[in-house]
C-alpha cells in the first residue's frame, strides 16, 4: 500500500443525539459498542462525493501519478443503485474514466476483499497500479429506532493505492463466507418485495399506511456466535499463510463493528498490552466497508502507527463473510481526513 486517503463526513453525531428517537442512552450504547460518536452524511455529502475525495487524497498521499492507475475497486453496501454500478462513476469524478473499475459487495468484509483482489491484479501484472476504495452511507439504510442497528453505523470512505515493491507488503488474502448464516444480517425487504409494496401502497394514505423504508437488519447473537467461532480461526490462519510469527505483528486493525469484541480479539491471539490497536469506532461508528481504510489513517493521521509497519487486518460481517491479511502500513499522510 503505497498510500492512504479517506473523508469523514462534517456532522458529528453523539450517542444523545441518536437516543433522541432511540430507546436508549449513552452510557447503554458505549458499554455494549465502544461507541461515542459517529459520523453521518449532511448538505451535499453522498457516498460518490466522498469516495472521490478519498480516493483523490490517497492518489496525492501515495505520490502516484494520477494517469498511472490501471484499475479501480469500488467496496459498498450502500451505493444507491445496483445499475450503473458505482466504480466506473467514481474513476470518472476523479479523472480516471475509461479504466477498469468495478463493485466488491462483500459486507464489511469488503475492503479486505478489495485489497486482496488489488494485490493479485498487480502481481499478475494486470495493472501495475489499483485503487482500492470503500465508501458507504449506513445512516441512509438503516432504522433510527431500532435498537439492534441505529446507534452502531457510521458513514465516511477510506482508500489506498496498491502497487509494485521490493518487498511484498500485502499478504495472500484469507477470506471465506458462509451462507447459511446469511440472513443473520441482511434487510428487511428485497428489492422486488419493496418494489411490489410500493405498488400496493401508492393508492393508501402515507399519513396512515406508510410504505415503510428498505433498512440493513441484523441478528445480533447469532452474528456474535458466528464471530466467536469463525474469526479465531480465521486470524490463526492469516498468520499461517503469512509466514509471520504473533511476535511479529507490530499493529492490530480489526474491523470496527465493536469495541469490546475487538478487545477480546486482540487478548485471544496473545498480542501484547503495548501493540497498538485500532479503535476508531469510538467516534465513527462502524463505517462497513469504510471501516479499515479509515482506522488505519487515523492510527497513521495520529502516529499511533507508523508507516512499514507490520500490521493485521481483518475485516468480517454481512454475507456472513471475512477477509484478513497481513500488511505493511503505507506512509502517513500528508492529507487527513481528521479535523
Amino acid at each position: 500500500m503505497l498510500g492512504i486517503g479517506a473523508y469523514r463526513p462534517r456532522r458529528l453525531v453523539s450517542n444523545d443525539e441518536v437516543c433522541e428517537v432511540l430507546d436508549s442512552n449513552d452510557e447503554w450504547i458505549f458499554e455494549r459498542s465502544g461507541i461515542r460518536n459517529r459520523r453521518w452524511i449532511s448538505g451535499d455529502e453522498s457516498a460518490r462525493s466522498m469516495a472521490a475525495a478519498a480516493a483523490e487524497r490517497a492518489i496525492r498521499n501515495s505520490g502516484v501519478p494520477k494517469e498511472k492507475i490501471g484499475a479501480l475497486i469500488l467496496a459498498t453496501n450502500s451505493w444507491k443503485t445496483k445499475i450503473p454500478h458505482g466504480g466506473p462513476i467514481v474513476a470518472f469524478d476523479i479523472g480516471l474514466n475509461g479504466i477498469p473499475a468495478y463493485d466488491v459487495a462483500a459486507g464489511c468484509g469488503g475492503f479486505g476483499y478489495g485489497l486482496g483482489i488489488a494485490a493479485d491484479t498487480v502481481r499478475a501484472g494486470s495493472a501495475e497500479y489499483v485503487l482500492v476504495v470503500g465508501v458507504e452511507t449506513m445512516s441512509v439504510v438503516m432504522e433510527p429506532t431500532d435498537r439492534n442497528t441505529a446507534f452502531i453505523f457510521g458513514d465516511g470512505a477510506g482508500a489506498v493505492v496498491v502497487g509494485p515493491s521490493e518487498l511484498n507488503g500485502i499478504s495472500p488474502a484469507v477470506w471465506g463466507s458462509d451462507g447459511e448464516n446469511a440472513e443473520a444480517i441482511g434487510q428487511n425487504y428485497d428489492i422486488p418485495e419493496y418494489m411490489d409494496r410500493a405498488q400496493e401502497f401508492q393508492h393508501k394514505d402515507p399519513a396512515t399506511d406508510p410504505v415503510g423504508r428498505m433498512v440493513v437488519t441484523m441478528q445480533g447473537p447469532r452474528v456474535f456466535r458466528w464471530a466467536a467461532i469463525t474469526l479465531p480461526k480465521a486470524l490463526t490462519t492469516v498468520l499461517e499463510t503469512s509466514g509471520v510469527g504473533i511476535e511479529d505483528i507490530e499493529v492490530f486493525v480489526p474491523h470496527q463493528a465493536n469495541a469490546r469484541i475487538n478487545e477480546l480479539m486482540k487478548k485471544n491471539l496473545g498480542l501484547a498490552d503495548e501493540i497498538p490497536m485500532a479503535n476508531d469506532i469510538e467516534n465513527t461508528g462502524n463505517t462497513s466497508a469504510a471501516s479499515i481504510p479509515l482506522a488505519m489513517e487515523e492510527m497513521l493521521a495520529t502516529g499511533k502507527a507508523t508507516g512499514g509497519q507490520i500490521a493485521l487486518l481483518l475485516g468480517f460481517g454481512a454475507g456472513l463473510s471475512y477477509a484478513g491479511a497481513v500488511v505493511t502500513l503505507p506512509p502517513a499522510p500528508t492529507e487527513t481526513s481528521l479535523r
